[in-house]
């Protein structure tokens, strides 16, 4: 069954495994969510849930918003987001998600909006390299330098690298791991980093990846160029 949340990013830190390794987390203020809308084949052509997070005075609201979700029959919510969900036939309006929908092992992938950084120049935006500070290389040391000839192509191409806004973007983390639930402080506790700040949005739900256990397989090998893949009884025997 797929599963989804909204969450507010708390910071970073660090936990031990019972082996006594240590292990990078971020932990999420995860729900609880309340379903908002209820998106159905019949209705709207396709199945999804609405989510709300985050209780709010309905003085802050704007009217349609507010109208929305007095229909629902919910209280006003300030983080409103769509999930397509296989299992959203299953669920119904009034319904709260909360943090134990996931469980430790899960993988999931994480959405959130990057930290901005403003306008920056391509050195710190792109990791250009800078013209030696010698032999008078003057007052452009990180400068972008030339752009291409002006006689032909006489134009920039796309992609090129060069100045201009940092961050702020929306990023996804695929294939990112569970390692703690905690129903009651609402927490997810998840292995690595997350995009966006202290205190920012983030959306988890299961992730798009197949995750296939590799099962090592200790018999004879099939590979042909291998002694015991053209010769298996030979490889058996001495087995």
């Amino acid at each position: 069954m797929q599963k989804a949340i909204i969450g507010k990013k708390v910071g970073m830190t660090q936990i031990f495994d019972e082996n006594g390794k240590v292990i990078p987390v971020t932990v999420v203020e995860a729900g609880p969510c309340t379903v908002t809308q209820k998106k159905t084949v019949e209705t709207d052509g396709y199945e999804a849930v609405q989510l709300g997070f985050e209780d709010i005075k309905e003085s802050k609201l704007s009217k349609p918003e507010a109208g929305h979700l007095k229909k629902a029959g919910v209280a006003a919510k300030k983080h409103l987001k769509e999930f397509k969900l296989e299992g959203a036939a299953g669920m119904n309006v009034g319904d709260e998600v909360k943090a134990d929908t996931f469980a430790a092992g899960d993988m999931i992938d994480v959405t959130g909006i990057t930290k901005g950084h403003g306008y920056q120049g391509v050195i710190k935006r792109h990791g250009a390299h800078r013209i030696d500070m010698t032999h008078g290389g003057g007052p452009v040391h990180r400068h972008a330098g030339s752009m291409g000839a002006s006689s032909h192509q006489s134009r920039i191409f796309p992609g090129k690298i060069g100045a201009g806004q940092m961050g702020n973007e929306q990023v996804t983390i695929e294939n990112l791991e569970v390692v703690k639930v905690d129903a009651e402080l609402n927490m997810i506790v998840i292995k690595g980093a997350i995009p966006g700040p202290k205190g920012g949005l983030v959306y988890i739900r299961n992730t798009v990846k197949n995750n296939k256990v590799k099962q090592a397989d200790t018999g004879i090998s099939k590979n042909p160029q291998k002694a015991s893949g053209r010769n298996p009884q030979k490889a058996s025997a001495r087995g």
